[in-house]
């Protein structure tokens, strides 16, 4: 049976097990943010320290999804899935065992190296399982993943680092990677129907057919605008929330779990009106909210915690319900015999802005004599810049020609 036509029923499995892959890897990445103010605390770190801790994760996606993207569209969708998540499960037990911060920091690094190209494997077997009628609410099932991370991931990892370790949330997510690769390995299709195309060409044939497109370049540069403008304030909201607008650690499960709830309820919505809508106005629509979002957060002063709470899950909905329609523009505009390498040095371009956000923005950050962050505002107006230009772009992006 072709990928095309699996029966719906079964489209939907693929889709949550898929859905499940990215809630593994993304809450890998986001526990580590919660757990910002336990990090700076037990292993004396400042936060350019921790801003470090979060880039190197991205960079190192950055810079393997590059590399991959020469290959990846030369193999079997389903095991170059498998494998990579396997050695993914692995990184996570060796953060567990991390005796300091360099060894952290290493761990760190190899979790970042199979993750990035992890995503972009995702997506393109979305993109090639899933027609475009029904592409943006499949993305929206699969890019729930964020939001149910939050919703339910963080929590449980953060009560898990209470209570007994901060290692404790990373066995955790071992072992949900292990019951997913599991579930992956029954219910994924091989997928071999881009491979004739592929390994017709060189892999530098087939990333110049990549770099050739005009259009690939705004695409490129859109998904650069989009994850620095995330990430220069993502990685900092728990301990900004905990020093400056005075939420205690002990609160911040509760400040997850109901920006996941709400975030949950946006991406399904979003995923729908953007097939009903179209990609271009939704994510316009929804940037706008995000930029006004990012604002808010960044310069909220000492607030009660239901104004701190109500505040980020605003920002967490709206930077979430962005990138539904963002990526529904970004699959269309590349031809199937390009995905993989096309997803893959989009996933490096993503993985390079997002550390070079986190990582600018805790250069630009300090603490005052209170222990409050400074310069977060900054951070926040700058976030807002690249919302607007990522704004600007999609307007100029065009979907895929047909494959000569």
């Amino acid at each position: 049976m072709k990928p095309a036509e699996q029966p719906i029923a079964r489209e939907w499995a693929i889709l949550l097990v898929l859905a499940g892959v990215q809630i593994s890897h993304i809450l890998d990445f986001m526990i580590l943010m919660p757990l910002g103010p336990q990090f700076m605390r037990i292993f004396a770190i400042g936060p350019t320290q921790f801003g470090f801790l979060v880039s190197v994760y991205t960079f190192s996606s950055a810079a393997v999804g590059f590399a991959a993207a020469f290959f990846i569209d030369r193999f079997d969708r389903k095991k170059a899935l498998l494998l990579l998540y396997a050695c993914f499960a692995a990184t996570t037990l060796l953060a567990a065992s991390s005796q300091s911060y360099p060894t952290l920091l290493a761990a760190r690094a190899l979790a970042g190296a199979f993750s990035g190209v992890l995503s972009a494997i995702v997506f393109a077997i979305v993109s090639d399982l899933i027609p475009e009628s029904r592409r943006g609410s499949a993305l929206g099932v699969v890019m729930s993943a964020f939001s149910i991370a939050a919703t339910a991931g963080v929590p449980v990892s953060l009560y898990l680092a209470n209570h007994f370790t901060w290692r404790a949330p990373f066995f955790f997510i071992t072992g949900l990677c292990l019951t997913t690769c599991s579930a992956a390995a029954w219910l994924l299709p091989r997928m071999r129907g881009h491979l004739s195309a592929a390994r017709e060409r060189h892999p530098l044939e087939q990333a110049l057919a990549v770099f050739r497109d005009p259009n690939h370049h705004k695409v490129f540069l859109f998904s650069a605008m989009l994850f620095f403008s995330g990430f220069a304030v993502i990685p900092f909201i728990s301990p900004f929330m905990v020093s400056n607008v005075g939420v205690a650690e002990t609160r911040l499960p509760m400040m997850y779990l109901i920006g996941g709830v709400l975030t949950l309820a946006v991406v399904r919505f979003v995923g729908r009106l953007t097939d009903l809508h179209g990609k271009r106005r939704m994510f316009t629509l929804m940037a706008g909210a995000s930029a006004l979002a990012i604002l808010v957060v960044t310069h909220l002063p000492r607030v009660s915690i239901f104004v701190a709470v109500l505040a980020s899950a605003f920002l967490m909905a709206m930077l979430s319900g962005r990138f539904v329609p963002a990526m529904a523009l970004i699959t269309s505009s590349v031809t199937p015999r390009l995905r993989g390498s096309f997803m893959s040095f989009n996933s490096s371009i993503q993985g390079f802005a997002a550390g070079m956000a986190s990582f600018g923005a805790s250069l630009l950050m300090g603490r005052n004599d209170a222990g409050e962050l400074t310069h977060y505002g900054t951070v926040g107006v700058l976030a807002v810049v690249a919302t607007l230009a990522s704004i600007w772009l999609a307007r100029r992006i065009r979907p895929a020609r047909a494959a000569p």
